[in-house]
């Protein structure tokens, strides 16, 4: 038997999603010695291997693949074509190279950054000590600095284990066929994203949300289109209702009449959610305070153990793949000015961590929404259409009954929230985020020269709708 290495150093990394590599990429920076063990998915956690990246990856096959379907099928802007066909293996060996280039970027980017990676389970004894459990053996680490960036698992319903035909998000990026018949339990930003592609490779799909509607964090208005689209492309939609158990291809569901119904199923699909990973590597040892099931930290990312730290999904909501990058840069700054190696002794206090939802058509969300502002009187809201907008109607993106809303204060006119449904609007979310941290006012977006013809104009326009005079409406 090997002898167990023994590694002290200056900061320890657990986790590489997001979070824990962007910080180790900083701490490396900084010149901090740093250990990065990465025991889950692979460098890049959930995100990159089995999250947002083949995702989106996934959902733009599904975009190509349904304009030619439409081509196909009458023709579009004058152009006819055959009947497309989809060899899904093809598309998900496609979706791994891209992952495989992006996991060898951040393997790269790690090495430059002189941080020393680790491939294995680690187990903590006690706040400062883990054992790592690799191919090579047990390696004992100790630190003097450790972040925690364990992330998030897909919560698994205990009458709907996966297994099988029930898969989670990471199964479905990786189906060897497209499936006859998908249902998705759980009408969230993961089901409908993934619902919507399936739907558009030409599964039948099915979903069932406990809620009255879809995408139910975000108010009505920016859901309807999506709806809309759901509807009008033949997706049955079971709202108010509960799931139940799955045998012989079928689903039980509860309808919101409380009648039992059995939906037809190839695979089913549970995004209701994600949990901290808090289980399994020696939390319990490390004397870090709760805040419900996440890990409880300060303004700086601290727990309520010394120079023990913690970023990302395991901390709370947002859980986003941003967010963990910002705080894992905040964490590092505030290592380093500690150790009086340069960096800041910075706070983790942004503005808005702006949303997008990568259904059809894309939500995007910075700072307050509607309900959050109801029933004052003390700000102003105003919507610009896209079947307003000239590039819209160009790229066929106006029919869909996308806007732009800005909401801002009466008293100065200082924007508040920003949000947008319609094509393409993931790109605008920056620009939204942007004004917001930069705390703009109407005429400062209203002022700002737009270029035409561009979607980013609706933003312009609402603005200016909101001061009392657009133009094109």
């Amino acid at each position: 038997m090997a002898a167990v290495q023994q590694l002290k150093t200056k900061v320890l990394i657990i986790g590489a999603g997001p979070g824990g590599y962007v910080a180790g990429i900083r701490c490396g920076q900084l010149g901090l010695d740093t250990v990065l063990v990465d025991g889950g998915d692979g460098l890049g956690g959930t995100c990159l291997n089995v999250g947002c990246i083949p995702s989106k990856a996934i959902i733009h096959a599904a975009g190509k693949f349904e304009t030619v379907a439409k081509a196909a099928g009458g023709g579009t802007l004058g152009i006819t074509a055959a009947k497309p066909a989809i060899d899904l293996k093809q598309t998900v060996q496609w979706k791994d190279g891209v992952v495989k280039k992006l996991n060898d970027g951040v393997a790269a980017l790690l090495k430059k950054a002189k941080v020393k990676v680790i491939s294995g389970w680690a187990t903590f004894s006690d706040a400062k000590t883990c054992t790592v459990k690799t191919a090579d053996g047990d390696v004992v680490i100790t630190a003097e600095h450790v972040i925690l960036a364990t992330g998030s698992e897909p919560v698994e319903l205990p009458f709907l284990p996966f297994g099988g035909d029930v898969i989670s998000s990471t199964e479905a990026l990786s189906l060897s066929e497209v499936p006859k018949k998908l249902v998705v339990v759980g009408g969230g930003y993961i089901g409908l994203e993934l619902g919507i592609a399936y739907r558009k490779l030409g599964a039948e799909v099915a979903i069932v949300e406990m809620a009255d509607r879809i995408l139910p964090l975000f108010d009505k208005a920016l859901t309807d289109p999506v709806a809309k689209w759901l509807t009008g492309h033949g997706v049955e939609l079971h709202l108010g209702a509960r799931a139940g158990g799955f045998g012989d291809g079928k689903l039980s569901i509860t309808t919101r009449d409380g009648a039992p119904m059995q939906i037809a199923a190839d695979k089913v699909l549970v995004t209701v959610g994600r949990r901290p990973r808090t289980q399994g590597w020696g939390l319990e040892n490390m004397g870090v305070a709760m805040a419900g099931p996440f890990v409880k930290i300060d303004e700086r990312c601290a727990t309520s153990m010394k120079n023990v730290w913690a970023v990302g999904d395991l901390t709370g909501e947002p859980m986003l793949a941003h967010k963990g990058s910002a705080q894992g840069e905040v964490v590092a700054e505030i290592i380093a000015h500690s150790s009086g190696k340069g960096g800041h002794d910075r706070v983790f206090d942004p503005t808005t961590v702006a949303a997008v939802c990568f259904t059809e058509p894309e939500i995007a969300a910075a700072g307050l929404l509607p309900q959050d502002v109801e029933g004052r009187d003390d700000v102003i809201t105003a919507v610009f259409p896209f079947a307003a907008i000239g590039r819209a109607l160009a790229i066929e993106a106006g029919e869909d009954g996308g806007f732009v809303r800005v909401i801002a204060s009466k008293a100065d006119h200082r924007l508040i929230g920003i949000q947008a449904v319609g094509q393409h609007v993931s790109e605008l979310s920056n620009s939204f985020a942007q004004m917001l941290e930069m705390g703009a006012v109407l005429e400062d977006v209203a002022g700002t020269i737009h270029v035409h013809p561009t979607l980013g104009e609706a933003f312009h326009e609402a603005s200016l709708r909101a001061l009392g005079h657009a133009i094109h409406i």
